[in-house]
């Protein structure tokens, strides 16, 4: 998954497809996996965590018949998070643009998500002067 920093997108883009493909035979062991890689590079720069999350979205679509309800949780809790933290990277250059993605997600009368919240409130931290 190293190959994911590299800047050539063809490379990305075999590292995403290998990802897919692994996780069509073995799904929970590359969520497992592409989590654990996330959490030891938590560092890593958005563009190349935004193509391990893909990996995980798609790998869980495809499979979400498959997956243990457990795994399926955790998988969940995990991607909110990492994606949460894409959304707050990329709002420290792109503000304006990712305050209205996530302003989109408040509707009236209904409690926001979780993550919505967090995202939201991580935004007002980073951005704070």
């Amino acid at each position: 998954m190293d190959a994911t920093t590299d800047k050539d997108p063809l490379v990305q883009e075999q590292i995403y497809n290998a990802l897919c493909y692994l996780g069509e035979s073995e799904p929970e062991e590359i969520l497992n996996s592409c989590d654990e890689y996330l959490r030891q590079h938590d560092k890593l720069a958005y563009p190349h965590r935004v193509i391990v999350l893909k990996a995980m979205e798609t790998v869980v679509k495809n499979n979400i018949a498959l997956l243990d309800k457990s795994t399926a949780k955790d998988v969940i809790r995990d991607w909110q998070q990492a994606a949460s933290n894409v959304l707050v990277a990329v709002g420290q250059r792109f503000i304006n643009k990712v305050m209205e993605e996530v302003l989109t997600k408040f509707q009236p009368g209904i409690l926001p998500h979780y993550f919505v919240m967090q995202t939201f409130a991580n935004l007002s931290v980073s951005n704070g002067e």
